[in-house]
């Protein structure tokens, strides 16, 4: 079956009134959360896992949540540029030069400008990814254990090298998850461990339960902390059209910001994030008049904007075809997974190649609904944007009890989501960036597993991880990201272009 065939199957799963339904709820929900600053992606992925539970169809309910993420990308657009506040982290370069345009009266073309560069980086990259995905998961299935192992190091150090902050933190942070999915039961030998004694640990502890907490709790309550009211400049949107010369001075930063986008979003961390900042300063570079920039220059807007969207798309190549997640977000869709049942890895593509295609299918699906959506509900969006946060938050939280409870009706879930929601509060106050815990909390348990079983096939030699050509390499990559980023001009130059995020 050939790659138009994998499409053809994937868009007729995906154009069903059913699966359509689902994008659709999913990529407004999106906008909303991206319109809506401090809420984000992440937290409300992290809120909705116990409503997947409920949807019977695991296909519609992974197309949901991937319409929530790339959403998020075009609604973040929106406040960065009406009100100079990003919704989304990866739209904090869009605010520089976009809010400029704004307020010059060119609200609308800088709409315009981040809808267009959003959408043609998507078809993009969603093209990359049915391009790229059987090809890497041919090769994933060569791998054995000591190869995963490898590759979830290699994932592990590059989560670190990408986090914003200390470098040391997000080691500690990485290591904390690694040793919050040691609780729990053996994998061997079926004795408990690290739960308190508590029987309802003995399966580890509910994942959705440490993502709500984490990312859901802790950001409303960083939200109240820092909660002020958001004017709006722009109250009424015109002009919508790009003129001529816009036209021709947007073509080039949408082409280098769907490439670079393309090729960083694959990278675990933040590869959404670093491309739109990569974008930005690439076509300050390249710029007849890089003076401009900063001042309302619509180059600001495209490149970034086109980065951003195509990472956040092609981070979904990692997730289909090796079962690594590239983000946090990309962590959650695993869990979203294994509620549903399903074993994320190179096997997807293989034994359910309907949910494999369908998800990629709907990407383009959702990006079509994007462009249609966003543009004329404008004026919507501006008056959500007057909404004050503490109308939202019990709403919010209501939702959340009620969701945790409802997947295992255990009241200990509960427990750990005030318990990791303090704990993730705690880690905002102490500048340690939650996503590399969150990775670590994933990978864990699959990193032991394929650990003791590479063990146990070469019968307790070590080498065997150096010995396999492929292991061996995603092993010595792992070290060079590690002694490359560890370089003191290394760290000072990521220091600067995270700077601006934080």
């Amino acid at each position: 079956m050939d790659l138009f065939d994998n499409l053809a199957l994937g868009f007729s799963v995906a154009s069903t009134v059913y699966n359509l339904g689902f994008c659709f709820i999913g990529v407004l929900l999106g906008t909303l959360i991206g319109v809506l600053p401090g809420i984000g992606p992440t937290a409300t992925i992290a809120m909705l896992l116990p409503i997947t539970f409920q949807i019977g169809d695991p296909t519609a309910a992974l197309i949901m949540l991937a319409g929530i993420y790339y959403g998020a990308q075009y609604g973040g657009s929106t406040t960065a540029i009406l009100i100079n506040l990003p919704g989304e982290s990866s739209s904090a370069v869009t605010a520089i030069d976009g809010y400029q345009m704004a307020r010059k009266g060119r609200a609308g073309v800088a709409l315009a400008t981040a809808a267009i560069g959003s959408f043609f980086a998507g078809t993009v990259s969603t093209f990359l990814v049915a391009l790229l995905a059987p090809p890497l998961t041919a090769i994933a299935l060569q791998f054995g254990a000591a190869e995963y192992f490898s590759l979830m190091v290699l994932g592990l150090i590059s989560s670190i090298a990408l986090a914003s902050g200390s470098i040391v933190k997000a080691l500690a942070m990485v290591v904390l998850g690694l040793l919050l999915g040691l609780v729990g039961t053996d994998i061997y030998t079926g004795t408990p461990r690290f739960n308190l004694g508590i029987r309802e640990y003995s399966d580890g502890l509910n994942f959705v339960a440490v993502a709500v907490g984490v990312f859901g709790i802790a950001e409303i309550l960083r939200n109240l902390e820092d909660e002020h009211e958001r004017s709006v400049a722009i109250k009424k949107v015109t002009s919508l059209f790009p003129t001529r010369e816009d036209w021709k001075r947007m073509a080039a930063p949408i082409l280098r910001g769907t490439a670079l986008g393309s090729a960083l979003g694959v990278l675990p961390g933040g590869g959404a994030i670093l491309a739109a900042f990569a974008s930005y300063t690439v076509e300050k570079r390249v710029a007849r008049n890089p003076d401009e920039f900063g001042k309302g220059a619509i180059e600001g807007v495209a490149g970034p904007e086109s980065a951003n969207n195509a990472g956040a798309q092609t981070s979904f190549i990692p997730l289909l075809t090796l079962g690594i997640p590239a983000n946090p977000v990309m962590a959650l869709m695993i869990g979203a997974m294994i509620i549903q049942g399903i074993v994320p890895g190179p096997n997807v593509a293989t034994e359910q190649p309907a949910l494999f295609w369908g998800i990629i299918a709907s990407m383009w699906i959702g990006n079509v609904m994007l462009v249609i959506l966003n543009l004329p509900l404008v004026g919507l969006w501006v008056k959500l944007l007057t909404v004050p946060y503490y109308v939202l938050f019990p709403i919010i939280m209501g939702f959340c009890a009620i969701g945790i409870y409802s997947v295992n009706s255990n009241i200990y879930d509960l427990y750990s989501v005030a318990f990791f929601g303090l704990v993730g509060y705690l880690l905002v106050k102490l500048r340690c960036e939650p996503a590399p815990l969150l990775l670590g909390f994933v990978l864990g348990p699959l990193l032991e597993e394929n650990l003791r079983r590479a063990m146990i096939l070469s019968r307790g030699d070590f080498s065997t991880f150096v010995t396999r050509p492929i292991s061996a390499t995603l092993l010595g990559i792992a070290a060079v990201v590690l002694i490359v980023v560890l370089l003191p001009s290394v760290r000072r130059k990521r220091e600067e272009v995270f700077v601006e995020d934080e």
